[in-house]
């Protein structure tokens, strides 16, 4: 018997409830590179939270955009030529990676990004799911019509 491991699902796709969809691109998402590493956290309800730990990048470094239901994340180091400090600098063990990375999340239907802050080397991104009003149930009362001119 086959099983299917769904944690594709759950690595790449904050707040989406379409499950064709997200096992399309659950297997577009497995092209991505692990680096750099990250969290998806639930905070409440609807609020999430991505972590990435990307150590040796600054905020000048990284950019965040958000397209549709797509975030995507890029991480751009500037070439060492062009850094004279690291020229200097002799390395007996180089496990710190700094190389270039983009990221792209899928966001479920009503995802909005929040606020995003980096602090001693991870990058927090949060999110919420705000459903409009004109989607959320409503309780519609026996015996009740609806006037046209009011």
């Amino acid at each position: 018997m086959r099983t299917i491991d769904l944690s594709p699902l759950y690595r790449s796709f904050i707040g989406s409830d379409h499950l064709a969809s997200l096992i399309d691109a659950a297997s577009r998402a497995e092209k991505q590179s692990t680096y750099p590493p990250y969290n998806i956290e639930l905070l409440g309800d609807d609020k999430y939270r991505v972590t990435m730990a990307i150590a040796g990048f600054s905020k000048d470094d990284v950019s965040i955009q958000v397209e549709e239901n797509t975030l995507t994340i890029t991480g751009t180091k500037k070439a060492e030529t062009e850094d004279k400090e690291s020229k200097e600098r002799k390395f007996l063990h180089k496990g710190i990676s700094e190389r270039n990375f983009e990221r792209k999340f899928q966001l479920g239907d009503h995802v909005k990004v929040l606020a995003a802050d980096m602090e001693n080397g991870l990058l927090h991104i949060d999110m919420e799911r705000v459903i409009p009003e004109a989607k959320k149930p409503r309780q519609i009362e026996i015996g009740s019509r609806l006037l046209e001119n009011q």
